[in-house]
């Protein structure tokens, strides 16, 4: 544990409020800005809201997340299609006048929830990235991705990908860290690459966060909320493993402790006084989830949602529980962009 980080009990339903407060709070005219691509659901953008940034733009393909976006983030233009369709000059911004640029583009191909493939088209879709960055030349830049783009044969990617972000436009100084999100109020272990650029001629060097908090338990993150939203039920061979799944394990440790043959069964079962698993993408009634500390349930759209620190405020719709999930799961947690870019107002901008 860092010494640094400060040791404090936090009530997180108010601390989530609060801050959607402060994303309601009108920009100042001299706010920063922030354009955001491969936008998702908003957490990105409800991230740089929360810390008063002004977004100009968000750029997302997937219909079900636009819709989504346009729910929470009415009043910011939407690019609803293909990046590589995507013509800068819809913006009237000279050179260097846009303060932040950021993106998280799509990851499955370095994920290490899943297979790995060097040759997924979708690890080539942060070239659409970097000609962005080649046109509007933003004093600062954030992408996000996840910790299997340096493990392994990924490894060459990501040495082509820092390669290309520090040469786009006029050049930058990009730092690259893994971050933790439960080391900032976010209630779940969750590591990130965050890649920050610089321009080079602003003379600064790139910053990324401190962490603030100790890692916060699952139980502070749900104390308080009636509400779980809408949950599914374990199902076929998940319906009988669930009940033998302890706090804190999954499916194969469970019938590994029985003395059962070794089985895959990401279906993971919370405990109360630790951060979450990792939200994923993907669930499955049947193999994959999160099932509450101690109802044999997976766990409500209201709870995933605190776990990935959006407000309870957030309007997920009315769409099926795996849809909103997936929407959940491959979000950036909006109080761990808020740090970011809070670190980014106060030390660079």
């Amino acid at each position: 544990m860092n010494p640094a980080v400060v040791r404090t009990r936090l009530d997180y339903g108010q601390l989530l409020a609060n801050a959607w407060a402060a994303h309601l709070t009108p920009r100042a005219v001299d706010a920063p800005t922030v354009v955001s691509t491969f936008a998702g659901a908003g957490g990105s953008s409800l991230g740089y809201s929360m810390a008063g940034f002004r977004e100009l733009l968000a750029v997302e393909w997937d219909d079900h997340a636009a819709a989504c976006f346009r729910r929470n983030f009415p009043h910011v233009p939407l690019h609803h299609g293909d990046i590589a369709a995507l013509d800068p000059a819809v913006l009237d911004l000279k050179p260097g006048e846009l303060d932040v640029f950021d993106g998280s583009p799509p990851c499955q191909g370095f994920s290490t929830a899943g297979r790995r493939q060097i040759d997924d088209p979708r690890n080539q879709l942060f070239r659409q990235y970097v000609r962005c960055i080649d046109h509007w030349q933003p004093k600062c830049f954030v992408m996000e991705n996840v910790s299997g783009m340096v493990k392994g044969q990924m490894r060459s990617l990501f040495a082509e990908i820092l390669g290309a972000l520090k040469a786009a436009g006029p050049g930058y100084r990009v730092t690259a860290r893994l971050l933790d999100a439960s080391y900032f109020r976010v209630p779940q272990k969750r590591l990130r690459m965050i890649f920050i650029g610089v321009r080079q001629d602003l003379g600064l060097d790139p910053v990324h966060p401190a962490p603030v908090d100790r890692p916060l338990t699952v139980r502070e993150a749900l104390a308080g909320l009636k509400d779980p939203g809408p949950y599914q039920r374990p199902a076929g061979k998940a319906a009988l493993v669930a009940p033998l799944i302890r706090p804190g394990e999954d499916g194969g440790d469970a019938l590994h402790r029985l003395g059962g043959k070794d089985a895959y069964f990401s279906l993971q079962r919370l405990a109360w006084d630790r951060p979450s698993f990792t939200l994923i993408k993907e669930i499955s009634s049947s193999r994959n989830g999160l099932i509450h500390p101690e109802e044999e349930r997976l766990l409500g759209i209201r709870e995933l949602a605190r776990l990935q620190s959006f407000p309870d405020e957030y309007d997920w719709g009315d769409s099926p529980v795996d849809k909103v999930w997936a929407r959940i799961g491959n979000s950036v947690p909006p109080l761990l962009m808020r740090a970011i870019a809070q670190t980014l107002r106060e030390k660079v901008l």
